[in-house]
């Protein structure tokens, strides 16, 4: 897959791509990234990017030409169908069915990481095809949004994981939260992981992580939790506790 990134700070990307399983596919050549600095398109010798807002206000805007001569040549390397996403705090949320998407597309896609009180809406309206946001908070540059992007994407495409099996595993993917994970010991402080786990009872555990991923998706994001609705598992209430409803007697 051809990604790019334009970023003022592109040093940055070194956190993911040096490291795990991330790091690992771009060694194996399954991602191609190309970056790009908008300072390498600036017009003046101080290689200025950023100005006063007009109207007024405090910070300073990244300019729209600079930006714009960015995203044209990294298309011009990755080639002319290249999806140029914004992250910006205005944005959709950027979930895993978006992610999905993009990879089912088989377009390049260019990362466009702004900076300062953001970006000259001209570069938006004349470049950028989506604009997408990572939560409702602000972060001082569009980098670490595009780097968890880039994280969350990566682990996604074909011989990336390990076991393929387990990116269908997991939470979002079927619009739930996961279901709790135990491991060795068998017992934490006079807590025991749930019976069910321990039983060796492949169809038993199947239930019984379905109506955990229910309950915690229920408690916790009701705004996913359709599959609730569809199984007509009774959510408890109560005190937030992510055990579940019937895993507390195992733990206590």
């Amino acid at each position: 897959m051809k990604i790019g990134v334009i970023a003022l700070i592109p040093e940055m990307l070194s956190a993911v791509k040096d490291f795990g399983v991330v790091g690992r596919a771009f060694e194996r050549g399954l991602v191609e990234l190309t970056e790009v600095n908008p300072r390498d398109f600036a017009f003046d010798r101080h290689s200025t990017v950023d100005d006063r807002p007009y109207g007024g206000g405090p910070g300073m805007v990244l300019k729209a030409e600079p930006v714009i001569a960015a995203v044209d040549h990294t298309k011009d390397l990755l080639g002319g169908d290249a999806v140029v996403v914004h992250f910006s705090p205005r944005g959709v949320p950027l979930d895993q069915a978006r992610l999905a998407r993009w990879i089912a597309e088989g377009k390049p896609l260019i990362f466009l990481a702004s900076r300062y009180e953001g970006l000259d809406q001209r570069a938006i309206d004349l470049r950028v095809d989506e604009e997408v946001c990572v939560g409702d908070f602000v972060v001082s540059g569009g980098e670490l949004p595009v780097m968890m992007a880039l994280d969350a994407l990566i682990r996604l495409l074909p011989g990336v994981l390990g076991d393929e099996s387990s990116k269908n595993d997991e939470s979002f993917v079927d619009g739930l939260l996961e279901y709790p994970q135990y491991t060795r010991p068998e017992t934490v402080m006079n807590r025991r992981v749930p019976e069910v786990l321990v039983s060796g009872d492949h169809q038993k555990i199947a239930v019984w992580r379905q109506e955990q991923a229910t309950w915690v998706t229920e408690r916790r994001r009701p705004d996913l939790s359709v599959e609730g609705k569809k199984t007509g598992i009774e959510m408890p209430r109560g005190e937030e506790d992510a055990r579940g409803p019937k895993s507390r007697k195992s733990h206590e």
